[in-house]
């Protein structure tokens, strides 16, 4: 029996445009000391797992080699998707590439964490569950009423219900009652438990991927039977809906670096500059003045320029959106 630390590196980071783009998305952005934060995944669960399994898209597996490859390490797995199918299948991927009594630690590649005693302590909690036969989630102690993130409503280590992205106010009730934790994305347990869960609740998507995976060349999968897997994230195909699963409450700072709010508080603790309203400039050394506002950042890259409220990060992914219907180019 290995531990396994798979790591998801597929994610467009779309609320961080133009940052983050489909050909260098964000977790491929080395704007975190120099550093990237794929880089930051891979280095902080070196010590708890023995390999590292990295699931990709063939738009991005070259972006996950060289940031390997600078860090020097080249004894890894990898699997390359041939076609985005979201986490259920990636994830499927992965367990059956191992075997079935190896413990998945699964993280995405683009969360911010300090990896502290709290950290692996939350880790060493999560590995003795999955080795008991459950499905573990990591849910986070909230700080404030955030409305990008899914929630877990728990009684200690027993999961309750899932909530997906609450409205401002409903944030705020979680955030009061005390037993909301954040939905942090990582997962923890044994192969088999996973794909038996996976077979029981999403039939065609574990039989698809299986004769998807059963055809793969070397490392990459090939297209035209991986477009037949139906599209479906693992929290709604698995973790929503499995008796198996359990929670553990997890104190470790963390983020998802999803939005620009994160990337300024980010920046701010880092000592990058702001005026004395708030306003922020990313990207360019060309003097900037703002008038009028206050908690306003500007984001200037080769081909565009993105000017925000702080407050209203999330509205970028419409953006992006938009963009990717009407000038292409762009994202």
């Amino acid at each position: 029996m290995s531990t396994i630390n798979v790591i998801l590196s597929g994610g467009l980071g779309s609320r961080l445009w133009p940052l983050s783009r489909k050909s260098r998305p964000k977790q491929y952005l080395p704007i975190f000391e120099g550093e990237t934060l794929f880089q930051k995944t891979v280095l902080r669960n070196r010590s708890l797992c023995e390999q590292v399994l990295i699931v990709g898209n063939k738009d991005n597996c070259h972006l996950s080699q060289k940031d390997l490859e600078s860090l020097g390490i080249k004894d890894y797995g990898e699997i390359i998707e041939a076609a985005p199918r979201n986490t259920a299948a990636a994830i499927t991927f992965a367990a059956l590439s191992c075997q079935p009594d190896d413990i998945l630690f699964v993280t995405p590649s683009d969360q911010l964490i300090i990896p502290d005693e709290s950290y692996e302590s939350a880790f060493q909690r999560a590995k003795e569950l999955a080795e008991e036969g459950f499905i573990v989630t990591f849910g986070l102690q909230p700080t404030r009423p955030e409305t990008g993130y899914g929630y877990i409503e728990a009684d200690g280590e027993d999961v309750k219900s899932f909530h997906e992205k609450p409205d401002k106010n409903t944030a705020q009730e979680f955030l009061d009652r005390g037993n909301f934790y954040w939905n942090s994305g990582m997962f923890c347990f044994k192969a088999s438990v996973f794909l038996d869960e996976l077979a029981h609740f999403e039939p065609n998507v574990y039989l698809k991927s299986l004769q998807a995976f059963q055809q793969i060349e070397g490392n990459r999968l090939k297209e035209d039977i991986s477009l037949e897997i139906p599209s479906i994230s693992v929290d709604f195909a698995v973790m929503e809906r499995t008796e198996k699963i359990k929670v553990v409450p997890a104190e470790f700072e963390w983020s998802d670096m999803g939005s620009f709010e994160s990337i300024y508080e980010y920046l701010s603790k880092q000592g990058y500059p702001t005026d004395d309203l708030g306003n922020m400039v990313i990207g360019t050394k060309l003097h900037t003045e703002f008038t009028g506002l206050t908690n306003t950042i500007l984001i200037q890259t080769e081909d565009a320029i993105l000017v925000l409220k702080k407050e209203n990060a999330q509205d970028v992914k419409k953006i992006y959106e938009r963009l990717e219907r009407d000038k292409p180019g762009l994202v």
